[in-house]
């Protein structure tokens, strides 16, 4: 708590709400009035995020929301991490006002931080247990859990129970989030590809999806429906893409997706966001993979697909028909020939005087 006033006979009011994708603080207007600042020289480490005035129940205060994405871009001290805590902290300043080269009034630093605990616990009422794919990645002294979900339909309402049976030629849904902590790393799938075994290093039949976070296969479609753009990859802690369904040319009928990810900070110098050009792909192709701390693999499968063709008996009795009627056709003439052979036969024969 912060006094003020000529016999510290005044308390400054301040705020600090720790949002689930902002931080805001809040002072008092009398506070900055006392010490002759305006709200106008009022900013966070980068002078872009200023603040600005907003009455609270008649009460005036001067205000700076940050969300969590502009985090490091307006000045945010390096995340604090234990193993069980993640602290932001911001800093409030005033810019000096100089006068003929000189500078009678205080400037104003006021530093405040949030805690988020990176473990949260979610109940349901009833118990959901989704058919799907879990891995823990160590990030610094932090463990993140990932999840490879499929969905039934485009609303990622319905997640597969079970092992799911997919028809030859249907969309399949595809879902990988950050599930703990929640809201705080971005998430970029770096590669994704199909196999016929649970392992992902073993040696066969493989089918890429997903290559340097870009769509590899022509049916690729993230959730924002374009083919082109990237989507959510990289953007924030949940990625949705689809695919055609398809089977390889061997038997078993069936397959299993793997997913490498990587998991960035708010803070993390190098962009989470893929750049998705031929150039870069092809670059990737020749470039061996090196897994670190941040990289995770998930495996989710196995994943029965369902070949069953509804058009063939229709086809079938197409081409039968035909056929069929020919061989009508055929006996029907020949009773008619054999019919007109008889009766020449038995016709009378006359003759004229």
């Amino acid at each position: 708590m912060r006094y003020y006033g000529d016999l510290c006979d005044k308390v400054a009011l301040m705020n600090v709400l720790c949002g689930n994708n902002f931080i805001t603080i809040s002072i008092i207007e009398d506070f900055f009035k006392y010490y002759k600042v305006p709200v106008e020289s009022l900013h966070l480490a980068n002078r872009s995020c200023r603040a600005h005035k907003e009455v609270i129940s008649d009460v005036p205060y001067y205000m700076v929301q940050t969300s969590k994405d502009r985090y490091a871009a307006c000045g945010g001290k390096p995340l604090e991490k234990n193993i069980t805590h993640i602290a932001y902290s911001l800093t409030l300043v005033s810019e000096p006002n100089v006068r003929k080269n000189i500078i009678r009034d205080p400037t104003v630093k006021i530093e405040y931080t949030c805690v988020y605990p990176y473990i949260r616990a979610v109940s349901l009422p009833v118990p959901v247990n989704p058919f799907s794919s879990e891995r823990v990645v160590r990030v610094d002294e932090l463990d993140a859990r990932v999840e490879m979900t499929l969905f039934k339909d485009h609303t990622y309402m319905d997640a597969f129970t079970s092992a799911p049976m997919i028809h030859l030629g249907n969309r399949v849904y595809v879902q990988l989030s950050v599930t703990e902590p929640k809201d705080f790393f971005l998430l970029n799938v770096k590669e994704c590809w199909a196999s016929q075994s649970p392992a992902h290093n073993e040696t066969g039949v493989t089918h890429t999806l997903l290559l340097k976070g870009c769509a590899d296969d022509e049916t690729v479609i993230f959730e924002n429906g374009t083919m082109s753009e990237i989507g959510g990859n990289g953007k924030s802690s949940m990625i949705r893409f689809s695919f055609s369904m398809f089977r390889f040319a061997d038997e078993p009928r069936l397959l299993y997706i793997h997913c490498k990810v990587h998991l960035c900070a708010p803070d993390e110098p190098e962009p989470c966001i893929p750049e998705c050009n031929e150039q870069t792909r092809q670059l990737t192709k020749r470039a061996a993979v090196t897994v670190d701390p941040t990289q995770g693999l998930l495996t989710y499968g196995p994943i029965k697909i369902d070949i069953t063709e509804t058009t063939k008996p229709k086809l079938l009795l197409m081409l039968m028909l035909p056929v069929g009627t020919v061989w009508v056709l055929g006996l029907f003439l020949l009773i008619l020939i054999t019919f007109a052979k008889a009766g020449t036969r038995r016709l009378p024969s006359f003759s004229t005087i």
